[in-house]
């Protein structure tokens, strides 16, 4: 198979889909990777190293894309790029398609086989291809807020562990999956006042556990959120519903009622955003204020740190990348249960359910795609 590799093209995007050591793994596997020149020489890995691993370098995305039979990207498709798209080819990236009608729209019209990272699934249930993005989201969340909370950033002018003598600051984080746990172990070691909110008693009886008394795990509720994001400093959106759009839980009534220049982290904005008033910023313009509140809703966070999320990424898809390569699309999706999840459109027909009932397309079951 021909994989191709395009420099990514969203507003400070520096990851990469695949690292020179995964193309060694696919070259030796006896396929053929074709990797776009200087697409990720930003982050130490440059075009020779890539050379070396036995990648050949192409000097445009649009010839990769004419070229191969399967695009593995890090960030959706950006809309000069879903012309190049065509029938039957493999698009193996983030898509977080539930939000965002255009690019739908476009990779239906495409034909294309499109795989989602966020909803491949393993055998526990989890997301391993989302996982690693969201530990480093969670965590690089409260490194955004601390800075959002210094007076020179527009902030309350607080540090967020406090000193001696000085509380620390109040730290609120909605929703205990990977996101919120790895925001909270960040606010935890960084000294700060911090609570979970979450709806899941198990999942609550976990995080209890695992923070002990460094953090508060409490069942969310609406009363309890309006009286928490009051009287708050920090607030982490950190809420996902598998392949659909995140609940608006935090309402501009409530911003209205919080800590004058208090900031909120909204790392659910890849699915719309779970305040009412977040909109999508870049790393180039990461915030923009609203009632004195300062909002943060990168859309791509772990882009600030884009060689530990490119290697954290690819080490959990190039087994997927690989068992695409080896066997085919079709194989590899009726072979493994949790790659099959992944699959969002085929060959012009939205085969996840939870994005057609979003975007009111019909639904075509997965199996009746694959004829299985």
């Amino acid at each position: 198979m021909i994989i191709g590799v395009p420099k990514e093209i969203k507003v400070h995007e520096y990851r990469v889909g695949i690292p020179p050591a995964g193309v060694q793994e696919l070259v030796l596997n006896g396929h053929r990777v074709l990797v776009q020149k200087n697409c990720a020489t930003e982050i130490g890995m440059d075009d020779e190293d890539y050379q070396k691993s036995g990648a050949e370098i192409i000097e445009t995305a649009e010839e990769i894309y004419a070229l191969a039979d399967m695009i593995v990207k890090v960030k959706e498709p950006q809309p000069e790029e879903y012309s190049l798209l065509r029938e039957d080819q493999i698009l193996f990236t983030y898509l977080h398609l539930a939000p965002d009608p255009e690019q739908t729209k476009a990779l239906v019209d495409s034909g294309c086989v499109a795989i989602a990272y966020e909803t491949v699934t393993d055998n526990n249930g989890g997301l391993p291809l989302l996982a690693p993005m969201s530990e480093v989201a969670g965590r690089l969340s409260i490194q955004a807020g601390a800075h959002c909370l210094e007076k020179t950033k527009g902030g309350r002018g607080l540090l967020l562990g406090g000193v001696p003598g000085v509380p620390p600051s109040d730290v609120l984080i909605i929703g205990g999956g990977v996101v919120g746990t790895h925001a909270a172990r960040m606010a935890v070691g960084m000294g700060a006042n911090v609570t979970i909110l979450d709806r899941s008693i198990s999942r609550l009886r976990e995080l209890e556990s695992f923070f002990g008394p460094s953090a508060k795990t409490l069942f969310s509720t609406r009363q309890l959120l309006e009286e928490l994001v009051c009287s708050t400093d920090l607030v982490i959106g950190a809420v996902l519903v598998v392949g659909a759009s995140a609940p608006r839980l935090v309402t501009k009534d409530m911003l209205k009622n919080m800590r004058k220049n208090a900031t909120v982290v909204d790392v659910a904005i890849d699915q719309g955003g779970c305040f009412e008033t977040s909109k999508p910023t870049t790393h180039a313009e990461p915030t923009y204020k609203i009632d004195t509140i300062t909002h943060y809703c990168v859309a791509n966070m772990p882009g600030a740190v884009a060689r530990t999320s490119t290697l954290a990424l690819s080490n959990a898809t190039l087994p997927f990348v690989i068992s695409l390569a080896n066997k085919g699309y079709r194989k590899a999706l009726i072979d493994d249960e949790n790659l099959k999840n992944g699959l969002n459109i085929y060959h012009g027909k939205i085969v996840f359910e939870a994005i057609a009932s979003e975007l009111g397309y019909s639904h075509l079951p997965v199996n009746k795609a694959l004829n299985v």
